[in-house]
């Protein structure tokens, strides 16, 4: 018998779920079984599969050993060297400034040099997470942004963080701003674009349709003129829905393409230019919080923003006409 004892970030989720993080080596079928057959109890009694845990909850495991000897293999985080460039820390969220070329996640690459594995070794090296007394939570991301984009990341230290980031990104309760620099000068200076994107898995591209389709989504963002210069503009966007590659897309439908982007604009635009990629930077954010944010509460109304944005100084350095 074995005996699991539910801790802060474990508690809130259903029993059956949970299970499945802090047994992997046990197999759906079996747990509901023993669920039904009572050898997975909470303080000795019986418990249903949904049941919600509470911290403290201890629950007794009477299921063969074989279950709990999977062997670990080294975690991918523990061969990271961590260099983080943070916003904004908490007990329950981070805020990181990612740079460009960093992916978020692994990808077909498999390189351990993620931005959720920094983040991890991070914390782990601070004390602020050790995995071997976490039953079920890893720190994870709330939102991600591509390998070529840089700015504010939020990295959810806490299981009550992850899923109230989780809701409030759902429900559009953070407003989120980006800077780019475009080609020309868009005309209004100022306004909101509506298009319907179709996203090609095989070519890694969004496609812009002319009416709602079956498989495109409706993209919204709001924008602003700052500057203009040299025939290029410093454009702060706001996005009203989050799909892929959508100020990209959508300020080039517009005839406006993102400086350095040859997906979306073409290689005789950015001739010259000293970008090989899109200059675009998810530079701020606000906790709008309308509804109640639980244990983040105290995050209603507040902003943050990185100190600085790397493609600035090419602007700003550029003349004025």
């Amino acid at each position: 018998m074995k005996e699991l004892v539910i801790n802060r970030n474990d508690a809130g989720q259903r029993l059956d779920k949970y299970l499945t993080k802090a047994v992997p080596a046990l197999p759906p079928a079996l747990l509901h079984k023993y669920i039904r057959l009572k050898r997975i109890k909470l303080a000795g009694k019986r418990v249903e599969k949904d049941y919600r845990l509470q911290e403290g909850d201890v629950l007794q495991l009477y299921i063969n050993d074989e279950f709990f000897a999977t062997p670990n293999p080294e975690e991918q985080w523990k061969k990271v060297s961590p260099s983080l460039d943070i916003v904004y820390e908490d007990e329950h969220i981070l805020l990181v400034n990612k740079p460009v070329g960093l992916v978020v996640h692994e990808d077909e690459s498999n390189s351990p040099n993620t931005l959720i594995n920094q983040i991890k070794a991070y914390l782990y090296n601070k004390g602020a997470w050790d995995p071997a007394k976490e039953a079920s939570f890893t720190p994870s991301l709330c939102n991600r942004i591509d390998r070529n984009t840089g700015g504010i990341v939020i990295a959810a230290k806490t299981a009550a963080a992850l899923r109230v980031m989780n809701d409030k990104i759902k429900d559009r309760e953070i407003s989120k701003y980006y800077l780019c620099l475009v080609h020309g000068k868009p005309r209004p200076a100022a306004g909101e674009l509506t298009n319907y994107l179709r996203r090609d898995m095989d070519k890694k591209q969004v496609f812009v349709e002319k009416r709602k389709t079956a498989d495109s989504l409706t993209a919204k963002l709001r924008y602003v003129t700052l500057e203009s210069r040299c025939d290029l503009s410093l454009v702060e966007c706001e996005l009203l829905t989050g799909r892929t590659h959508q100020i990209r897309v959508q300020m080039s439908e517009a005839g406006h393409p993102l400086v350095g982007d040859t997906k979306y604009g073409t290689l005789k635009q950015n001739k010259g230019l000293p970008y090989k990629h899109q200059a675009l930077w998810s530079y701020r954010l606000r906790f709008d919080f309308p509804t109640d944010a639980g244990e983040l509460e105290y995050l209603r109304g507040r902003e943050f923003q990185v100190k600085a944005v790397p493609f600035l100084e090419f602007f700003y350095g550029l003349p004025k006409k």
